[in-house]
């Protein structure tokens, strides 16, 4: 079976030029999230760090030791939000926030810098919580984010990715509209498309550990509530068994003091 990786390296250089001779590419979107296999959706899927400007995260290699997770959040935890924060959202997000959930699986990203990018998958595969975070402590953690999954899409064969990754893909434009609302790219400063950013995702979850590789971009937009940005995140994700999908979230930004953890 030929390495889905050399599909990702074509998405990721199937690049043209703009009228100023600047390269950029072509991404994708995607499906509904339950064309997923469970096993796929189980073992968790993708994200990423919120942009501080426009400068998108540069992900490093695989640490050794793993670091102490922030919020005290583990596999087997109890994720408990805000009871009030469905009617706050209510009108403002489209993100709908689950019940109490018990965290499945556990996947870090090193954004280098001692910044680490944390993703809690709950039981409920719809859902993940982002944590960006300098170290364990509660003044370390930079940006929290619920995402819930919108759609995904398998990808097959190199025609498929070209199909939907291709010309006619508003993904990597400034602006995306989604859902009647329109959404600003968080990534890059190309006045036209711009290439997804690669991370690396290690995943431990109670059956194996693996990682998973993204090409991700990150869209944002304002609610009208104070702190908190609705976010728009494509990702192509490809896991070691070299299965890719094209996957849609939304979220919500979070306080910590929405969270309790059991």
């Amino acid at each position: 079976m030929q390495c889905h990786a050399d599909w990702l390296s074509l998405l990721n250089h199937a690049a043209v030029r703009d009228q100023s001779g600047q390269r950029y590419v072509y991404p994708g979107r995607g499906n509904f999230l339950h064309c997923l296999q469970s096993t796929s959706r189980k073992r968790a899927m993708s994200w990423f760090k919120r942009a501080m400007g426009l400068e998108a995260p540069k992900a490093s290699g695989r640490e050794g030791d793993a670091l102490a997770n922030p919020l005290g959040l583990a596999s087997g935890r109890m994720l408990c939000l805000d009871s009030s924060l469905k009617l706050l959202l209510d009108g403002h997000s489209e993100v709908v926030v689950p019940g109490d959930e018990k965290v499945w699986a556990v996947g870090r990203v090193d954004l280098g810098q001692s910044m680490a990018l944390h993703r809690f998958y709950l039981d409920n595969e719809d859902y993940f919580l982002q944590v960006v975070s300098n170290g364990p402590n509660p003044e370390d953690v930079q940006d929290i984010i619920l995402f819930g999954y919108y759609s995904a899409e398998p990808i097959t064969d190199k025609a498929e990715l070209l199909r939907l990754t291709g010309p006619s893909s508003k993904i990597g434009l400034p602006t995306y509209e989604h859902d009647g609302e329109v959404f600003e790219r968080q990534w890059g400063t190309s006045t036209g498309q711009t290439e997804l950013t690669p991370l690396d995702e290690d995943i431990v979850s109670p059956d194996a550990a693996y990682r998973v590789k993204h090409l991700s971009m990150l869209y944002a937009r304002e609610t009208g509530l104070i702190n908190r940005r609705e976010f728009l995140l494509f990702s192509v994700e490809e896991d070691e068994e070299g299965s890719i999908t094209l996957t849609t979230a939304v979220g919500i930004t979070l306080q910590s003091t929405d969270i309790n953890v059991l």
